[in-house]
C-alpha cells in the first residue's frame, strides 16, 4: 500500500502549499522538484524533470490558448462585445426578468468572443448590476444572474480551458470544443427559463419597467451591423473544425486575425487597444503556460510512484456500476471547486481520472465534456468561487459574502441538473462531434 502514502503526499502537499496562498505554477513546481529527486535517482532527477517542464509547453497543440485569449481581448477592449449587448437588449421586449434574461444573453454572447469567465463577470457586473438595482430588482436575482451567465465562457467555445483539458488527457480538442457547444447552450437556455418562470410566479423579483421600442428596421440594421460580423466569425471558428478544413491551432489564429479585422472595420483598432489587447492576453497565456508546466512531471511522478495504475485497478475492480464511479469523479471535482482554480483542479485530476476514462472504455470526450460544466460551476461555488470574489468588488455598497453565496446556489443547482441529463443522455455531447469529418 505504497501508493497511498505517496498519493497522501503528494496531494497533501499540494493542496497545504495552495491553502497558504502559493501561486498554482509554483505550487506545482515545488511538489514536482521534491517528487523527481525522490523518485528520479537525486540530482539526475531534476534534470528529467527540466525536459518534462519544456516538453509540456512546447506542444503544438496548445497554440490555440494564446490564440483564442487574444481574439477576446481585442473584443472586450475595443468595445465591440459591449456594444452587441446594446443590440441584443433592444429584441428582448417585455418579458419577466428581463435585465437578468440579458444577463444571460449577453453571458452567452461574451463566451463566444472572449472565453475568459473573469472578464465576463466583471463586465457584466458593472454594467447590469448597478441597472437591475435601481430598477428595484431582488439582490439575489441580479447577483445571480450575471455571475451565472459570466461563467458561461467556460462551456461555449472557444474555450480555453476546453483546450488544456483535451491536451492534458491527450484526445481531440476539436472534438471538445464542438461536443460542449450543445450543453453550453442547453445550459444558458435552462439559466433564462429559470429567470422567467420564477420572475412571473414572484413578480416582485423583477419589477417591470417601461421599454422604449425601437422600430423594426432600426433593430434589424443594428442587428447587421454589430451582431452579425461577431456571430460570423464563432460560427466560422466552429464549423471549420467540424469540417475538418482547419485544426484547432489554424482556427484560432485565423479567428484572431478576424477580431482584429472586426475591430478595425469599426474604427476601433487604435494603438491604445492594441496595447491593452495584446497585453492582457500575453499576461494571461504566460500565466496559464506556467501553470501547464507542472503538468507532465506531476503526471509522469504519480505514475512512476505506482499511484495512478494502483487508482486505475481499484476503480476498475470495484463491484459497481461504472456511472456511479463516473459521479464519485464528479463530486471528486466539486469539492476541489469550492477551494481551488480550474486549471489546477484539471492538472491535478486529469492524470488520475483519463486512465479510469480509457479503463472504462468511455468516450473521452464525452466525459471532458461533464468535467467542463463542473469547471464551470467551480467559478460560482462557495466559499472560494473566483467569480463570487470578483463580484463582490463590484456589488453595490453593503452586499455581504452572505447575499453573493445564496445568490449563486439556484444557479449550481441548475448546473448539477444539466450535468445530470449530460451523464444519463450522452448524446448531449457526442452527437455533434461524431459528425466531424
Amino acid at each position: 500500500m505504497d501508493w497511498v502514502i505517496y498519493l497522501v503526499l503528494f496531494f497533501g502537499g499540494l493542496m497545504l502549499l495552495l491553502l497558504i496562498g502559493l501561486p498554482v505554477a509554483i505550487a506545482f513546481l515545488l511538489v514536482n522538484i521534491v517528487g523527481a529527486y525522490a523518485f528520479w535517482g537525486g540530482a539526475s532527477g531534476l534534470g528529467q524533470l527540466i525536459l518534462s517542464l519544456d516538453s509540456s509547453v512546447s506542444s503544438f497543440i496548445l497554440v490555440p490558448v494564446p490564440m483564442f485569449i487574444l481574439m477576446g481581448t481585442v473584443m472586450f477592449h475595443s468595445g465591440v462585445a459591449a456594444r452587441m449587448i446594446d443590440v441584443l437588449d433592444q429584441w428582448l421586449g417585455h418579458i419577466a426578468g428581463r435585465l437578468a434574461v440579458l444577463a444571460v444573453a449577453a453571458g452567452a454572447v461574451f463566451a463566444t468572443l472572449t472565453g475568459v469567465a473573469m472578464g465576463s463577470v466583471a463586465m457584466l457586473g458593472s454594467t447590469l448590476v448597478p441597472d437591475m438595482e435601481r430598477r428595484g430588482y431582488a439582490r439575489t436575482l441580479a447577483l445571480g444572474s450575471v455571475l451565472a451567465s459570466g461563467s458561461l465562457a467556460i462551456m461555449i467555445p472557444p474555450s480555453a480551458l476546453a483546450v488544456i483539458l483535451a491536451s492534458l488527457g491527450k484526445f481531440s480538442v476539436g472534438k471538445l470544443l464542438v461536443g460542449i457547444v450543445v450543453p453550453g447552450l442547453l445550459l444558458a437556455v435552462v439559466y433564462a427559463g429559470y429567470i422567467v418562470i420564477r420572475c412571473t410566479l414572484q413578480p416582485a423579483l423583477a419589477p417591470p419597467y417601461v421599454v422604449e421600442r425601437k422600430p423594426m428596421g432600426s433593430r434589424l440594421r443594428d442587428t447587421l451591423v454589430y451582431v452579425v460580423p461577431g456571430l460570423s466569425m464563432i460560427i466560422f471558428i466552429i464549423a471549420t473544425i467540424f469540417a475538418g478544413i482547419a485544426t484547432p491551432t489554424e482556427a484560432a489564429a485565423i479567428g484572431a486575425l478576424m477580431s482584429l479585422a472586426i475591430a478595425a472595420a469599426y474604427g476601433k483598432l487604435t494603438w491604445s487597444v492594441v496595447k491593452k489587447s495584446i497585453g492582457s492576453a500575453t499576461s494571461l497565456s504566460v500565466m496559464v503556460l506556467l501553470i501547464l508546466t507542472g503538468s507532465a512531471a506531476f503526471s509522469q511522478l504519480l505514475s512512476f510512484s505506482g499511484v495512478t495504475p494502483a487508482l486505475t485497478a481499484l476503480a476498475t475492480g470495484l463491484d459497481i456500476r461504472p456511472i456511479f464511479i463516473l459521479v464519485f469523479m464528479q463530486l471528486i471535482v466539486m469539492v476541489l471547486g469550492c477551494f481551488i482554480e480550474q486549471t489546477a483542479i484539471v492538472l491535478v485530476t486529469i492524470p488520475i481520472f483519463m486512465p479510469i476514462v480509457t479503463a472504462m472504455g468511455w468516450d473521452p470526450v464525452w466525459v471532458g465534456a461533464i468535467l467542463m460544466l463542473n469547471l464551470e460551476m467551480a467559478t460560482i461555488t462557495p466559499p472560494f468561487g473566483l467569480a463570487l470574489f470578483v463580484m463582490k468588488g463590484l456589488a453595490p455598497a453593503g452586499t455581504t459574502m452572505g447575499e453573493i453565496y445564496r445568490a449563486a446556489l439556484p444557479f449550481i443547482c441548475l448546473n448539477i441538473v444539466v450535468m445530470a441529463l449530460m451523464i444519463l443522455f450522452p448524446d448531449i455531447v457526442t452527437w455533434l462531434p461524431a459528425r466531424m469529418e
